[in-house]
C-alpha cells in the first residue's frame, strides 16, 4: 500500500465525486478508478458506493478513512522533522491535554523556550485521558497531560504539582447550592452530567461507592459545551474545580461546590518509555524536567 494511493482515496472521500477528484489530482478518471479497485483488492473489501453522481463510503470505507488520516498525519510530522534535522533546533511537537489548570504551569514553563527557538512549534491536541493515550500509543503525540490518580505503567512521566479538586457544578437556585460541600449521599436524587470515562475513574469509584445509584442524564467530553446544559436545568456536572468560570458575567447562575471528604487526582505529563524525540521534543521535556523533578 503506498502513501500515493492512500492520498488518492482520502481525496475521493473528500469530494464523494471520482471524476472532481481526479480533477484535483491531475489525473484521469479511469486512472483513478483503477487504483482504488486495486486498493479494494489488496484490502479484500470495498470502500466505496458508487453512485451515478456521489461516491460515498461503506462502513470498511469509513473505518479505512479514519487510519487513512492517521497514517497521513504520521507521514507528514515524519517528513517534517527530517526536513528539519539539519538545522539548530526546530520542528513540531504535539501534546495532548485534558481540561486542567495545571496546563497552566506547562505553558508557563514552555513559554520563554518557545519565545527563544522560534522554529519550534507546539501543537494542543484537547481530549480526554482515553483520547490521549490513544494517540500517544499510536505515535501521533510526543506527550499527554493526565489527570489521573497515578501514571500508566508504560509510560515515563513527570508529577506536575497542582492537584484538581473534584466537585458538582450547579446552578445557584438548586438546593444543594446552599451546601458548603457535596457528599456522595447528596447526588442519589440529582440529575447529574458525568465524563464519559468518569465511570472507569477509580478514586471516583471509591468515593462515590455505588455508580448504579446515578441518574445520569448526560455525558460529555470537554466541561465547556456541558456547562451550558447545566444552566438549562439539565442536571448538574461532575467536573474539577475552575474548569468552568462561575459567578461571572457569562456564568452568573453557576456555582461550584467541592466533594467531601474532599477528592482530588494527580497530573501526570507522560510519554512512552519507547519514544524517540526530535531535538523540538526532547528540548521541550528537559525544560519540564528540569522545571517540576526539582519543584
Amino acid at each position: 500500500m503506498e502513501f500515493r494511493v492512500i492520498r488518492y482515496f482520502l481525496a475521493v472521500a473528500r469530494e464523494e465525486n471520482i471524476t472532481k477528484a481526479a480533477e484535483k489530482l491531475h489525473l484521469t478518471q479511469p486512472t483513478l478508478s483503477r487504483q482504488l479497485r486495486e486498493l479494494e483488492e489488496e484490502l479484500g473489501t470495498e470502500l466505496f458506493v458508487r453512485g451515478k453522481r456521489r461516491t460515498t463510503l461503506t462502513e470498511a470505507g469509513i473505518l479505512f478513512k479514519a487510519r487513512a488520516e492517521e497514517i497521513m498525519s504520521l507521514e507528514e510530522r515524519t517528513m517534517n522533522e527530517f526536513a528539519h534535522l539539519g538545522e539548530s533546533i526546530a520542528g513540531d511537537v504535539y501534546a495532548g491535554c485534558g481540561e486542567t489548570e495545571a496546563m497552566r504551569d506547562v505553558i508557563a514553563a514552555l513559554a520563554p523556550v518557545l519565545q527563544r527557538y522560534t522554529d519550534v512549534h507546539l501543537h494542543l491536541l484537547s481530549g480526554n485521558v482515553e483520547q490521549s493515550m490513544d494517540y500517544l500509543e499510536k505515535g501521533l503525540l510526543d506527550f499527554a497531560l493526565l489527570c489521573r490518580s497515578n501514571p500508566p505503567e508504560d509510560c515515563h512521566y513527570i508529577q506536575l504539582p497542582y492537584r484538581d479538586t473534584w466537585g458538582l457544578l450547579l446552578r445557584k437556585d438548586n438546593p444543594l447550592a446552599d451546601k458548603p460541600a457535596i457528599r456522595a449521599v447528596d447526588l442519589r436524587n440529582e440529575p447529574v452530567i458525568i465524563s464519559a470515562q468518569l465511570t472507569s475513574r477509580n478514586e471516583i469509584q471509591r468515593w462515590m461507592g455505588d455508580f448504579s445509584s446515578l441518574h445520569v442524564s448526560a455525558t460529555y467530553n470537554l466541561a465547556y459545551n456541558a456547562a451550558f446544559l447545566v444552566e438549562q436545568g439539565m442536571g448538574s456536572m461532575i467536573t474539577y474545580d475552575r474548569l468552568v468560570p462561575c459567578g461571572t458575567e457569562f456564568r452568573p447562575d453557576l456555582v461550584f461546590c467541592p466533594f467531601v471528604p474532599a477528592l482530588h487526582s494527580g497530573n501526570f505529563l507522560v510519554w512512552k518509555k519507547d519514544r524517540i524525540f526530535s531535538r523540538a521534543a526532547e528540548l521541550l521535556k528537559k525544560t519540564l524536567e528540569e522545571k517540576f523533578n526539582n519543584a
